[in-house]
């Protein structure tokens, strides 16, 4: 009898196939292992793999093996698509800046030059778009950055529509001229350029909601966090109407004697058994993967992972009856951070970022009692309430005494702007004498917020905390970063931000008599100066420092060394790096093998990093909660004259 497979390995009719989830659940084997398999099983066909994760990984999940003939690779390169974008249409999009609005061609090509919507997720969107509309692939399989950025990706055809519709307000005064003094109305080449662009557009939004030739397939792990945010995946791909048929629950571990093991096993039993009793998850066919001894990369390992997959029921969800938990276990703990007003997580996605962070901001809290500690998220898909075991939001949240927590919503910030905006501009069009006709031009005022450089909601958030500090005197900011590639874009983007700030400020001064808005202008004034606090903190060694957080695989290694070689470049302090779940000695065949390969890993952080402090920090179940995550900050941190006792 053949045993069952998911649809997305067996459906011929499917062209779109995309792999999503939290960080570090396995996206990349799971998206490399299908595209060589979709490959192997159909040779007459042509596949495509295309990684959309700015810290790409497929390439070191393949690690040195050629594809198949019929499967190309292709790890997005946004700033060189981003080039050859510009090359390509960028005399069109200049064009369009010296069509006929009282902004000149100056004033219009400077945001267009920044305004290049949500670069990563832009460049992505349309490699992705040229590869359906060529018809060259029978499947194009995506691997996609974590869950946040891939919801910005998803939200793409939104995003073009209205930059799209921004280019186009600049253009119809244009196109009125043209048709009234000469009566031409045919469109032109700039009109057949964004015409295509939005019908690209178009088509793509389409696919993405066909289940008959489109798929996206939640990776997971049996995990309270990463089921949480596999649920609000779920809620908004069903708002979005992207079809859902399997979920892959990546990484079980076996039942066997080993308290490590079992420990994980009862953990991961009750993850499963609220995944099959619950209604929004059990509709779905739910499938498993064991966790690997050897790590996953490499066309044997490749080619052999779906041959492990099994149906997951409620029968193969039971478990033991639960064990006492083991505490946390810390080796090589590090001197408590002092002194330090920002102090950034920053990692591959999965690594434990938000723990970590939690259990500092306790350690911090505790150990400042006259000081005031800020714990905040800038990842879209927010964990810190599930790992705090409180609600958190928006707004900021008391903790405990000394620790305030914040999940920053980037885009809340962005839309205030832009209402903000709207509305003043409103009131002062309506206060102009009646008969001065400013039909086009009012569109093209009222869409020009549209032509904002990507990454600006996520600054503005930071430059929010940076108010939040005045406001409210914390001593110490503590981020839990977006994962590497998205981090390293928002550390760069602020510089990005700062040009188009000075363009808006220009335009204000060169139009006062039109653009007479005094609060927008009090707001980016604002927005400007928290800009330089943040750009003078993040270069000041004294008082900014981020700590890396990797797993030991050579995945993650290599994430980390983009990581370091980014913070290099850019001046930011790195002086610590934790070491994180590693599987802790044991006798169990699984275990000994796990810890074999992850020493070779270790040794190879410790030769690239000799300037880095680095923590070793074993598995131990999910800390969660105040208790836990404070006992945990208790281990990772000591004086000096401590350090051994921590040795658990």
């Amino acid at each position: 009898m053949t045993a069952p497979r998911p649809s997305f390995l067996e459906d011929q009719a499917m062209r779109l196939l995309i792999f999503g989830g939290k960080g570090g659940v396995g996206k990349t084997s799971c998206a490399t292992a299908a595209a060589l398999e979709l490959a192997r099983d159909s040779p007459a066909a042509a596949f495509l793999l295309v990684s959309t994760d700015p810290a790409h990984s497929v390439m070191d999940s393949l690690a040195g093996s050629a594809p198949p003939p019929n499967l190309r690779v292709t790890e997005l390169d946004a700033p060189a698509s981003l080039a050859a974008f510009k090359s390509q249409h960028g005399p069109k999009l200049h064009a369009i800046a010296s069509r006929g609005t009282f902004l000149d061609h100056y004033d219009i090509s400077r945001f267009l030059d920044l305004s290049l919507p949500g670069l990563d997720e832009l460049m992505a969107f349309l490699e992705i778009a040229r590869g359906v509309a060529a018809q060259t692939y029978q499947t194009i399989v995506v691997d996609t950055a974590p869950t946040g950025h891939t919801l910005r990706l998803l939200a793409m055809p939104a995003l073009l529509h209205n930059w799209l519709g921004a280019l186009d307000a600049l253009l119809a005064k244009h196109r009125y001229m043209r048709q009234l003094f000469s009566g031409e109305a045919s469109r032109d080449e700039i009109d057949s350029f964004l015409e295509g662009l939005a019908g690209s557009v178009k088509d793509m939004d389409a696919l993405l909601r066909d289940s008959t030739r489109s798929r996206f397939v939640p990776v997971m792990l049996a995990e309270e966090m990463s089921l949480g945010e596999t649920r609000s995946l779920l809620a908004e791909l069903k708002r979005a109407r992207v079809p859902v048929n399997d979920i892959v629950v990546n990484r079980l571990l076996p039942d066997n004697d080993c308290p490590v093991c079992a420990e994980g096993r009862v953990q991961q039993s009750r993850v499963l058994g609220e995944m099959l009793g619950s209604r929004d998850l059990s509709s779905h066919a739910l499938w498993g993967l064991p966790l690997f001894a050897n790590e996953v990369c490499g066309n044997q390992s490749l080619f052999a992972f779906w041959g492990a997959l099994t149906r997951l029921t409620k029968r193969a969800a039971s478990s033991q009856a639960p064990l006492s938990p083991n505490g946390p276990r810390v080796e090589r703990a590090a001197g408590a951070p002092a002194g330090i007003s920002l102090l950034l997580f920053a990692g591959k996605g999965g690594v434990g970022k938000t723990t970590l962070a939690c259990a500092t901001g306790i350690r911090l809290a505790q150990d400042s009692p006259s000081g005031e500690v800020l714990l905040f998220s800038t990842d879209p898909a927010h964990s810190l309430g599930a790992c705090l075991g409180a609600p958190v939001g928006p707004a900021p949240t008391r903790i405990c005494p000394g620790l305030t927590a914040l999940e920053i919503d980037a885009q809340a910030q962005f839309r205030s702007l832009k209402q903000l905006y709207n509305d003043e501009l409103q009131s002062f069009l309506r206060s102009l004498l009646a008969e001065v006709d400013l039909a086009f031009d009012r569109e093209a005022m009222e869409r020009i917020v549209d032509l904002s450089p990507p990454g600006l909601d996520e600054v503005m958030a930071l430059t929010q905390v940076m108010d939040l500090c005045d406001q409210n005197h914390y001593s110490t900011l503590v981020l839990d970063s977006a994962p590497t590639g998205h981090l390293i874009r928002l550390l760069e983007t602020p510089e990005l931000v700062d040009c188009w700030l000075k363009v808006f400020f220009g335009l204000f001064l060169k139009y006062k008599e039109v653009f007479r808005l005094p609060k927008v202008s009090q707001r980016l004034v604002e927005m400007s100066k928290a800009l330089k606090r943040l750009r003078a903190l993040l270069a000041n060694p004294a008082q900014c420092a981020l700590y890396g957080v990797a797993i030991l695989t050579d995945m993650a290694f290599e994430e980390t060394k983009d990581l370091m070689a980014a913070c290099q470049r850019m001046s930011v302090n790195a002086p610590l790096l934790f070491l994180n779940l590693a599987t802790p000695p044991g006798d169990c065949p699984l275990c000994s093998a796990l810890r074999r390969r992850e020493s070779v890993v270790e040794q190879k952080f410790r030769r690239t990093f000799p300037a880095a402090t680095q923590v070793l920090v074993y598995r131990s179940g999910e800390p969660r909660g105040l208790a836990r995550l404070g006992e945990l900050g208790r281990l990772l941190y000591s004086t000096p004259a401590t350090k051994d006792a921590n040795h658990a």
